[in-house]
């Protein structure tokens, strides 16, 4: 029987011969999950033996990680804004960069009681981590995917967010009414001939509504440039991420739709991942 560190090790190469960059840091988190301990455990216990019960799940996961199942995929949950967020087969791993469109929504955002709208919401990651940073904040997600709405739900009762939070199915902008201070949207944005070239953590396992921008990947911006006009309140911000290269031409749909382009704030490769686009107050009524 392998020691805890000789199964970490293993874990490891037998990660690395499968062409893992990742493959320590994916070996020890797929041990840690295995063994239901933290990583000050893993260290702790590194001399002792390795239970039978563990092991087996341990040797489930490495052989779907060495597959390319993504680590969060197999976890069933992935960490976004620190905040602990469950994955369903119906919704997008949030990925780190996502968060400059919460910090850029945020900066926008003033802390006071605020209607928001989160487009194609997934996990729900975008609108919850808002609302966890406005507390006078109340926001609606919307799916087209009934599986991921209820993942969003699970996930705003889990993070003690279910009271200012609701969920509904329904073509993005079609199933609503009324206006919102802040619309979020992390759209699908791939061109649909790119796809077969994603790497298989991404093609293989996100699901393909959640990737497909249609033939050269702006098909969602063209509909939201379209519905932002009736959404948002006058003087409201609409946050919405970006593919690589995609800045111009999605900020050139939104001037033309008539909203103000206010930034393209930068992830933390400098690769422009968000567009900031605002509806202006328009000028004060004549009442003489």
């Amino acid at each position: 029987m392998s020691s805890i560190a000789e199964a970490l090790r293993d874990g490891t190469a037998r990660l690395a011969a499968a062409g893992i960059d990742s493959a320590m840091s994916d070996a020890r988190l797929l041990l840690m999950h295995a063994l239901g301990i933290d990583r000050t455990g893993l260290l702790t216990r590194a001399a002792e033996p390795l239970p039978p019960e563990a092991a087996g799940r341990y040797a489930d996961h490495l052989a779907r990680r060495a597959a390319r199942e993504p680590v969060s995929r197999i976890l069933g949950r992935r960490e976004f804004w620190s905040l602990d967020f469950a994955l369903g087969p119906a919704t997008l791993d949030p990925r780190p960069d996502s968060e400059t469109l919460v910090e850029a929504a945020l900066a926008a955002a003033p802390d006071r009681p605020l209607r928001v709208l989160d487009l194609g919401t997934g996990t729900g990651c975008l609108l919850l981590a808002v609302l966890h940073d406005r507390a006078a904040a109340f926001g609606i997600g919307v799916d087209r995917s009934e599986a991921a709405a209820r993942v969003a739900r699970d996930n705003a009762r889990a993070l003690g967010l279910a009271d200012r939070a609701a969920f509904t199915v329904g073509d993005w902008a079609t199933a609503l009414a009324g206006r919102f201070d802040l619309v979020l949207s992390n759209p699908p944005y791939i061109p649909d001939s790119d796809i077969a070239a994603l790497e298989p953590e991404v093609r293989e396992h996100d699901p393909r509504l959640a990737l497909s921008g249609g033939a050269d990947g702006l098909d969602a911006y063209r509909a939201l440039a379209a519905a932002l006009p009736d959404l948002l309140a006058p003087g409201g911000t609409a946050v919405v991420e970006l593919g690589i290269g995609q800045a111009a031409d999605v900020a050139a749909l939104f001037r033309g739709a008539g909203l103000d382009i206010a930034g393209t704030p930068h992830d933390l490769a400098g690769i422009p991942r968000c567009v900031v686009t605002k509806k202006s107050v328009g000028p004060t009524p004549d009442c003489r």
